[in-house]
């Protein structure tokens, strides 16, 4: 059993976040219906309280704003842009409390700086404990790791990094080797490096767990194809993960069902042992892929669209700007986030995997330029690697 599941976590204060607490207390990582909706409404409202009274910034963003009422008036729930949080720090509890101060880039670029004080960091990491037992991934026999993401070395802060050396903590680690290694002097893709942990895991015949961002596993598989190394069993029980996007590297992209299908021809995976999974350093609440290979709103979470041209709320199978709501943080008024990612929402009925929550799909990112993010940036490792 994972400690992520079984350790405690308690909100900063337990009279004024009752229902944030009872509401991140739910087990079930997809259940939505009356009873949570109603619980919901309420955590917002605690949430919106104490971001009001901790952070001047948002008292203002708030003012003559009244009381949810109801799961419809999250539409009238304030947001912050993404973006906002590349150029501002804001906090709603004081630096000393703060545990972790993630970033969204890598090396270069515009970045957003959060703030995780001890609650925000634990209930976070219990949410993606949940959806792993859900999905039956934590186990307690040893597995190998290759992970795409940033190597390890002293001051790394990226949220990229710090998820991947989290979701090691599900089943112990017999090895560990990075897609992306510290040269000394930064990161680099390293194809020779990775393809030679894979032809390893091969031999070795032991559940493989590859996380991170399915630009550099897609250029380790163009790299065998083009060395002629034949097609790799690996065990059964081995598990891809994605994390993060091509944004940089658009030109190179290929289909996911078609990286899907490649991962299984040369590398044995079975196709629902493939998930991709979304994210951000701005609004950190995991939405993982199910067995369909959709995006699901989590117990803890909901989602809406919103129109590019009025900002206001669109109805399922409409493409919009995505809104991401959760009271869940404590540390930074980031309950209700826009991104800069478009998306469509879609009812739980349309994906047929029998999860009652709805799902969104990922269209890209509504202009990139001065929007940088952890996917950008790395993808820049990958030019003249590939």
């Amino acid at each position: 059993m994972s400690p992520h599941l079984t350790d405690p976590a308690t909100v900063p204060d337990t009279v004024a976040l009752k229902n944030v607490q009872a509401l991140c207390d739910i087990a079930d990582p997809y259940r939505h219906d009356a009873e949570t909706d109603a619980l919901f409404v309420a955590a917002m409202n605690e949430s919106n309280h104490w971001h009001v009274r901790r952070s001047p910034f948002y008292a203002n963003l708030f003012d003559g704003m009244t009381e949810l009422k109801s799961i419809e008036d999250l539409t009238r729930q304030p947001y912050i842009h993404a973006n906002f949080f590349k150029m501002h720090e804001i906090l709603s509890v004081p630096r000393e409390d703060v545990l972790v101060n993630p970033t969204s880039s890598g090396t270069t670029g515009q970045k957003s700086q959060m703030f995780w004080d001890e609650w925000t960091v634990r209930s976070g990491q219990r949410m993606i404990a949940r959806i792993f037992d859900h999905y039956g991934w934590i186990d307690a026999d040893p597995v190998s790791y290759l992970l795409y993401t940033n190597q390890p070395q002293p001051g790394l802060k990226t949220g990229s990094a710090r998820t991947g050396q989290l979701l090691t903590d599900f089943a112990p680690a017999g090895t560990v080797d990075y897609g992306l290694a510290h040269t000394g002097t930064g990161h680099e893709f390293d194809a020779f490096g990775s393809i030679r942990a894979l032809q390893r895991f091969a031999e070795e015949d032991v559940p493989v767990r590859v996380f991170g961002f399915p630009a550099f596993l897609s250029f380790t598989l163009d790299r065998m194809r083009a060395l002629g190394i034949p097609p790799l069993k690996l065990n059964e029980r081995s598990l891809v993960l994605f994390g993060g996007g091509w944004k940089g590297n658009a030109d190179k992209q290929i289909a996911k069902p078609e990286l899907y299908r490649r991962i299984n021809g040369q590398l044995g995976i079975p196709d629902a042992r493939i998930r991709d999974a979304y994210g951000s350093v701005e609004h950190s609440i995991p939405y993982i892929e199910c067995p369909n290979h959709n995006l699901h709103v989590p117990t803890w979470s909901r989602a809406l669209v919103r129109s590019v041209r009025t900002l206001e709320p669109l109805p399922f199978g409409e493409r919009g700007y995505l809104q991401f709501i959760s009271p869940y943080i404590t540390s930074a008024p980031a309950q209700s986030v826009l991104m800069g990612d478009l998306g469509t929402l879609h009812a739980p009925q349309e994906c047929g995997c029998g999860t009652p929550t709805p799902w969104f799909e990922i269209h890209g990112r509504a202009g990139i330029s001065r929007n940088r993010s952890c996917a950008i940036a790395a993808a820049e490792l990958l030019k003249d690697k590939s």
